[in-house]
Protein backbone atom coordinates (compact mmCIF):
# COMPACT_ATOMS: atom_id res chain seq x y z
CA UNK A 1 0.00 0.00 0.00
CA UNK A 2 1.18 3.52 -0.72
CA UNK A 3 0.06 7.04 -0.32
CA UNK A 4 0.42 9.47 -3.11
CA UNK A 5 0.31 13.46 -2.10
CA UNK A 6 0.45 15.79 -4.13
CA UNK A 7 -0.66 19.45 -4.51
CA UNK A 8 1.78 21.83 -2.48
CA UNK A 9 3.68 24.93 -3.21
CA UNK A 10 4.55 28.34 -3.06
CA UNK A 11 1.68 30.43 -2.16
CA UNK A 12 1.24 34.14 -1.25
CA UNK A 13 -0.44 34.99 1.82
CA UNK A 14 -4.29 35.02 1.88
CA UNK A 15 -3.87 32.61 -1.30
CA UNK A 16 -5.34 28.76 -2.04
CA UNK A 17 -4.12 25.40 -2.55
CA UNK A 18 -5.78 21.91 -3.00
CA UNK A 19 -3.66 19.44 -1.69
CA UNK A 20 -4.50 15.41 -3.03
CA UNK A 21 -3.58 12.02 -1.98
CA UNK A 22 -4.28 9.35 -3.46
CA UNK A 23 -4.00 5.28 -1.98
CA UNK A 24 -2.94 2.56 -4.05
CA UNK A 25 -1.73 -1.20 -3.65
CA UNK A 26 -3.57 -4.30 -2.61
CA UNK A 27 -6.43 -2.35 -0.41
CA UNK A 28 -9.66 -3.95 0.92
CA UNK A 29 -11.09 -1.13 3.05
CA UNK A 30 -10.18 2.26 4.41
CA UNK A 31 -11.10 3.90 7.72
CA UNK A 32 -10.34 7.00 8.72
CA UNK A 33 -7.94 9.45 6.31
CA UNK A 34 -6.49 12.79 7.24
CA UNK A 35 -3.74 15.38 6.97
CA UNK A 36 -1.18 15.97 9.28
CA UNK A 37 1.62 18.95 8.99
CA UNK A 38 4.95 19.63 10.55
CA UNK A 39 6.59 23.17 10.36
CA UNK A 40 10.23 23.44 11.41
CA UNK A 41 11.35 23.27 14.93
CA UNK A 42 8.05 22.18 15.84
CA UNK A 43 5.94 18.33 16.65
CA UNK A 44 3.85 17.05 13.86
CA UNK A 45 0.34 18.25 14.35
CA UNK A 46 -3.06 16.96 13.36
CA UNK A 47 -5.06 19.56 10.21
CA UNK A 48 -8.23 17.84 9.50
CA UNK A 49 -9.76 14.05 9.69
CA UNK A 50 -12.20 12.63 8.32
CA UNK A 51 -14.04 9.05 9.02
CA UNK A 52 -15.53 6.25 6.44
CA UNK A 53 -18.74 7.63 7.58
CA UNK A 54 -17.91 11.54 7.17
CA UNK A 55 -17.01 12.38 10.72
CA UNK A 56 -14.69 14.91 10.32
CA UNK A 57 -12.49 17.25 12.74
CA UNK A 58 -10.20 19.87 12.15
CA UNK A 59 -7.50 21.76 14.44
CA UNK A 60 -8.85 24.95 15.55
CA UNK A 61 -5.96 27.29 13.93
CA UNK A 62 -7.92 25.88 10.43
CA UNK A 63 -11.22 26.04 11.36
CA UNK A 64 -13.44 27.79 8.42
CA UNK A 65 -10.36 27.99 6.10
CA UNK A 66 -9.40 24.23 5.48
CA UNK A 67 -12.04 21.93 4.25
CA UNK A 68 -11.02 18.16 4.03
CA UNK A 69 -12.91 15.63 1.57
CA UNK A 70 -12.54 12.03 0.41
CA UNK A 71 -13.28 10.12 -2.84
CA UNK A 72 -13.94 6.62 -1.54
CA UNK A 73 -14.58 5.32 -5.02
CA UNK A 74 -10.84 6.72 -6.07
CA UNK A 75 -8.96 5.88 -2.75
CA UNK A 76 -8.37 9.71 -2.28
CA UNK A 77 -8.57 12.34 0.38
CA UNK A 78 -8.13 16.20 -0.38
CA UNK A 79 -7.22 18.97 1.91
CA UNK A 80 -8.59 22.85 0.28
CA UNK A 81 -6.74 25.29 1.84
CA UNK A 82 -7.70 29.17 1.70
CA UNK A 83 -7.17 31.89 3.00
CA UNK A 84 -3.73 30.65 4.18
CA UNK A 85 -1.50 32.64 6.20
CA UNK A 86 2.49 32.33 6.61
CA UNK A 87 1.99 30.11 9.73
CA UNK A 88 0.27 27.40 7.36
CA UNK A 89 3.66 27.00 5.91
CA UNK A 90 4.94 23.63 6.79
CA UNK A 91 5.29 19.53 5.30
CA UNK A 92 2.22 18.32 4.93
CA UNK A 93 1.50 14.80 4.80
CA UNK A 94 -1.43 12.47 3.90
CA UNK A 95 -2.26 9.03 6.72
CA UNK A 96 -4.80 6.66 6.55
CA UNK A 97 -6.00 3.25 8.12
CA UNK A 98 -6.40 1.00 5.24
CA UNK A 99 -7.38 -2.91 5.27
CA UNK A 100 -4.80 -4.78 3.21
CA UNK A 101 -4.78 -9.00 3.22
CA UNK A 102 -6.72 -8.64 6.10
CA UNK A 103 -4.47 -6.59 8.25
CA UNK A 104 -5.50 -3.13 9.59
CA UNK A 105 -2.65 -0.62 9.29
CA UNK A 106 -1.82 3.17 9.89
CA UNK A 107 -0.24 4.41 6.28
CA UNK A 108 1.65 7.84 5.38
CA UNK A 109 2.31 9.68 2.22
CA UNK A 110 5.82 11.18 1.49
CA UNK A 111 4.96 14.77 2.72
CA UNK A 112 4.05 17.68 0.23
CA UNK A 113 5.88 21.37 0.99
CA UNK A 114 3.86 24.38 1.78
CA UNK A 115 5.26 27.42 1.74
CA UNK A 116 2.88 30.76 2.43
CA UNK A 117 4.90 33.49 1.85
CA UNK A 118 5.14 37.17 0.15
Amino acid sequence: VQLQASGGGLVQPGGFLRLSCAASGSIFSIGYMGWYRQAPGKQRESVATITSGGNINYADSVKGRFTISRDNAKNMVFLHMNSLKPEDTAVYSCVSYIESRGNWALYWGQGTQVTVSS
